[in-house]
């Protein structure tokens, strides 16, 4: 089973998961990486190599409207450094944070900008909400699986800024470059673990740093309470370093990717990658992400089972139920005809999910439908080994899933068929069968 696993002793920022990832590729893809990446509208993103005690790989730089997002030195009891914006927290990545804003406050107090160097800051009295983020998203020159799965990354980012600041998800605002900041982290990393077709994604205990941050509303404790509530059921430690090391952006892209955290599997690695922060410390400030292979078949792959039973609700119902977990992050929810007490026909919802979403998902469950309890079960499963690969057909590229070695079992992108298949006004399955024979003369 191809298996990447990340490394991440000194925490995780959507910039140094892009750099690890990257370095994982030779010099023509990252080449057409960047091609993509500039695509962006106010994006501009940059690579060059970086060395952080004796241990060489990348730095990418994310520029937002040729702006990057600083993490400031403000002087805080000995406990890190600050930004100047609203929710300054502190990070060694430079950009990872959104700065949230609710629609109801004055926005003087937010954009104190203490840089060292001039520019407009016309941009930074802008805010994006989550459906502009999503506008930007579907505008991106990536395949729709990589923004379905930007948007549920970024989805969760929203979510966890909402709880921090206890508002609907639908009030919470982000800074301009924020967002693009964030946005550009998001894709970059989605985009990545598609061209590199992990069938397997795990990582080790995520070290959150320590200390405190001040931020606009006093001193706060590390993590950041955005962070606090992406890593919930995540394997996670303080350190000696007093400042933040896991960021929400990094957090929220671990917790969608990986699907358990602990020591590195037995594997035979074939190739490290090294993404590097910005700031020096005593350890060396990287991710590493190590691209092997955990056997022929693959080690085994665990998931969590979440069940319940009913009686009262309506097949709509519980249609839209089984909808809410899909588009929540469920790796798959089907349902079963039961026989329940009473003699009372019934419907069994089961919902597959990692085991960091479990928590999150049973919530859902409980919200969604009539039962008052979820049952979990914790499971094992083997993944055949898989690749994909895009092809070029009379109604434009589509990309295949196929198993390398097993004769037949190959399946084009479903949404991407469909949305060719739309555009062209010609029916699905021409389309299917289209990529099919591409993909057979590759």
């Amino acid at each position: 089973m191809k298996t990447l696993y990340l490394e991440c002793n000194m925490g995780a920022a959507g910039d140094m998961l892009t750099a690890a990832l990257l370095d994982l590729l030779p010099e023509e893809r990252r080449q057409k990486f960047l091609k993509v990446m500039n695509a962006i509208p106010g994006v501009q993103v940059s690579v060059e190599p970086a060395e952080k005690c004796g241990v060489r790989g990348l730095h990418v730089t994310v520029l937002a409207h040729g702006v990057e997002e600083h993490s400031h030195d403000v002087p805080c009891g000995g406990a890190g450094q600050a930004h100047v914006h609203e929710h300054e927290h502190p990070h060694d990545h430079e950009h990872d944070h959104e700065h949230v804003h609710e629609h109801e406050h004055d926005h003087e107090h937010a954009h104190e900008h203490a840089h060292d160097h001039e520019h407009d800051h016309h941009h930074g009295h802008h805010h994006a909400s989550l459906a502009d983020v999503r506008t930007i998203v579907e505008g991106l020159p990536v395949p729709e699986t990589v923004k379905a799965k930007a948007m549920e990354v970024y989805g969760l980012i929203a979510q966890a800024e909402a709880h921090a600041h206890g508002q609907p998800v639908e009030l919470v605002h982000f800074h301009e470059v924020g967002a693009l900041d964030a946005v550009a982290d998001v894709t970059a990393v989605c985009l990545l673990m598609e061209w590199l077709g992990a069938d397997r994604v795990a990582a080790s205990p995520v070290n959150l740093g320590g200390g405190q941050v001040k931020c606009a509303h006093g001193v706060l404790p590390v993590p950041a309470p955005a962070t606090a509530w992406l890593v919930r059921d995540i394997p996670c430690y303080g350190g000696d370093v007093q400042t933040e090391l896991c960021t929400p952006t990094g957090a929220a892209l671990l917790r969608t990717f990986a699907s358990s955290f602990g020591p590195m599997p037995a594997m035979t690695v074939k190739a490290v990658g090294v993404g590097a922060g910005n700031k020096e410390f005593a350890a060396a400030n990287v991710v590493r992400a190590f691209l092997g292979e955990t056997g022929e078949s693959g080690a085994s792959d665990q998931v969590m089972e979440l069940a319940c039973n009913l009686d009262d609700m309506t097949g709509e119902a519980i249609a839209y139920a089984a909808g809410v977990l899909l588009a929540a992050g469920a790796l798959d929810v089907y349902t079963e005809a039961i026989q329940m007490k009473k003699n009372r026909p019934g419907v069994k919802l089961c919902c597959l999910c990692r085991p960091a979403d479990a928590e999150r998902l049973s919530r859902l469950m409980l919200a969604h439908t009539t039962s008052w309890g979820v049952r979990r079960c914790a499971m094992e499963r083997v993944v055949q080994p898989r690749e994909c690969r895009r092809v070029e057909t009379p109604y434009g590229p589509v990309d295949v899933k196929f198993a390398p070695g097993a004769q037949g079992k190959a399946k084009a992108e479903f949404d991407q068929a469909a949305a060719a298949a739309a555009a062209a006004g010609v029916p699905l399955e021409t389309v299917l069968e289209a990529a099919r024979r591409a993909f057979e003369k590759r």
